[in-house]
């Protein structure tokens, strides 16, 4: 189980993944049943460089949905930011960039 994440709301508007939420959702769905089936291959005793390559195909999917996410918050959330004000775009900028750092660095 994750730990809890602090949830931010920015304002009254959907986020800007709320078009493709769906699809992100789906996308999830599938990602959550290679981490169990990563699993299965553990308690089965898998083969290490097999379960590591599975590891490594779940990390990948988890980067695209992420990378996903990052393009439809800049496109949306940082762009409305942009038109409101230039400091409410200056503090999107900022969030953005270290919601990059933190990808980077996972």
């Amino acid at each position: 189980m994750l730990p809890h994440m602090p949830v931010t709301t920015a304002s009254h508007t959907p986020p800007g993944y709320h078009d493709t939420k769906a699809a992100h959702l789906k996308r999830l769905r599938r990602i959550e049943g290679q981490v169990r089936g990563i699993q299965r291959m553990v308690e089965d005793d898998a083969y290490c460089i097999d379960v590591l390559t599975q590891v490594s195909a779940v990390t990948k999917a988890l980067q695209a949905v992420s990378l996903g996410l990052l393009h439809e918050h800049i496109s949306h959330c940082v762009v409305a930011a942009a038109r409101e004000s230039d400091e409410a775009a200056a503090a999107k900028v900022t969030e953005a960039s270290a919601a990059i750092a933190r990808l980077v660095r996972s």
